[in-house]
């Protein structure tokens, strides 16, 4: 029988024909690039290796950028994969043509939103304003614009937002600048502070964080306006993967997990200023060596770090054994006699007893946080407690749940802390009055001296190398007469309510 034909259709070879072409063409059929992801498991983001975006902190990874990032892979359900690149330049270049056998997702790395880069990537919804800092050392005259930088050469990072903006504002003047493509804004800034260059341009955020640790270095003015930043995103038809980050960046924005972010990362690097810095960095030379390892055996004992532990010791006494308050606290770790007492220390004045009967009722704070509280917003929860009481914290808590707040997250329960200082609040709950401001204030100065030690201290530092420690068990409290520490360095009341 030769080939028929379907009745009122085509002939059959040429039914067979079609139907095969169909079939082929369905197979061939590309999965999105969101698809290709959950298929893989796998997302890949681009980044560069700076504390604002991606680092490795007590080896493990951190960095605002990626905390961002790890938190869209998990709404996604497939594992983060990191690539770190050494320049902007190189990354927006990886991100148009990739050179992995993975296709490249897209790139979370502190980028600003520029008119040149949106030509050739596609940006998400911005998640931080940020402003550009000119920095100038503090030794050279302030200049208040461009055209008063005459005292030495201007340095910026080569192919960066920084470079664009600076050709874009000296069509009118030429100050002598240049830009590098083998200096970061860590290494400018390093520069500045020594004298080797007179001005950098710094993204405010990454200023904000480390600031502190080039006191030679001042801001003079900000390029106007600021910027955005944003993730970016390959240029094409398929927007499946930009399309998630989107709903992504408005249920965080909605839900307060950015809020939240910025606080762990941003929230405590305004307290101190430079008097303050470098009077903490003389005594991490003169006085920290002295109660070193009686600070790590404590943190081991009680389970703290003990970082940790020496920042909530500095802010209580300047690690001085024998302070002492108007209102009769004492001693290194500032305790109260209640809560001496409790802690089995007879001589508060004894930096072995002082430190472990500090770290003793720190993890004693700690373990009676309600377990929904997670770090590290516990420890935080755990240090306002230490200053002001635990009462008075979970007050602080309970309004916070009133105004619509989350009552488990540091960043919204210390903007109700302080309203325990009005009649209006503090006449509702059940402790009463506190002065509210310390321990916000308190939590965040602990915070930045923890960062300070951290950043001092290598992880080759063996117990066994560290400086004898210096104790003076024959010293009484009657015996000792020292200038009065106020109470907003010390603890306003370091007891359990």
């Amino acid at each position: 029988m030769g080939i028929g034909r379907l009745s009122g259709s085509l002939p059959v070879w040429a039914f067979i024909a079609v139907t095969a072409l169909s079939l082929f063409l369905t197979g061939c059929d590309k999965p999105t690039q969101l698809e290709q992801i959950q298929q893989q498991n796998k997302l890949l983001m681009l980044t560069r290796n700076t504390p604002t975006t991606y680092f490795h902190d007590r080896d493990e990874p951190s960095g605002f950028e990626y905390e961002l990032a790890r938190q869209f892979a998990n709404e996604l359900g497939v594992e983060l994969e990191v690539r770190a690149i050494s320049s902007v330049e190189e990354l927006i270049n990886t991100l148009i043509r990739p050179a992995f056998e993975q296709p490249v997702t897209f790139a979370a790395a502190g980028l600003s939103i520029t008119p040149e880069r949106q030509q050739k990537v596609a940006f998400s919804p911005p998640y931080m304003n940020i402003n550009l800092h000119l920095v100038y050392n503090r030794k050279l005259p302030k200049p208040a614009a461009f055209d008063q930088l005459t005292e030495g050469e201007l340095v910026v990072e080569q192919g960066g937002h920084h470079e664009e903006r600076v050709r874009s504002l000296i069509a009118d003047f030429e100050p002598q600048w240049s830009s590098s493509d083998e200096l970061e804004s860590m290494d400018l800034l390093q520069m500045v502070d020594d004298g080797e260059i007179a001005y950098t341009i710094v993204d405010s955020n990454l200023w904000a964080t480390n600031y502190i640790y080039f006191p030679n270095a001042r801001i003079a003015f900000d390029l106007q306006p600021g910027e955005q930043l944003a993730w970016a995103f390959p240029k094409g038809k398929d927007r499946s993967l930009q399309q998630e980050a989107e709903q992504f960046f408005a249920r965080i924005a909605q839900d307060g997990t950015l809020a939240h972010l910025n606080e762990r990362f941003y929230g405590h690097v305004d307290q101190l200023d430079y008097v303050g810095v470098r009077t903490f960095m003389r005594q991490l030379d003169n006085r920290l060596p002295k109660y070193r390892e009686l600070f790590i055996g404590a943190a081991q004992q009680h389970e703290l770090d003990w970082k940790l532990l020496a920042a909530v010791g500095y802010q209580e006494s300047h690690w001085r054994p024998t302070a002492r308050s108007p209102t009769g606290v004492r001693g290194l770790m500032m305790l109260t006699l209640p809560t001496a007492k409790e802690m089995d220390v007879d001589n508060r004045l004894d930096p072995v007893q002082s430190i472990n009967g500090g770290a003793r009722y720190f993890a004693k704070i700690k373990r009676r946080i309600p377990e929904s509280i997670r770090e590290p917003d516990r420890t935080w929860m755990a240090l306002a407690a230490y200053n002001v009481g635990r009462g008075h914290l979970e007050d602080a808590r309970v309004i916070t749940e009133k105004r619509g707040g989350n009552p488990n997250r540091w960043v919204d329960v210390k903007k109700n802390l302080p309203l325990l200082a009005q009649k209006k609040w503090y006449k509702s709950t059940r402790y009463g009055y506190a002065r509210g401001h310390e321990p916000v204030a308190y939590v965040q100065n602990i915070r930045r001296y923890y960062d300070l030690i951290r950043w001092t201290e290598t992880p080759q530092v063996e117990a066994s190398q560290l400086a004898q420690t210096s104790h003076e068990p024959g010293i009484s409290e009657e015996a000792i007469s020292e200038p009065s520490l106020t109470d907003n360095q010390g603890s306003a009341a370091n007891k359990i309510n």
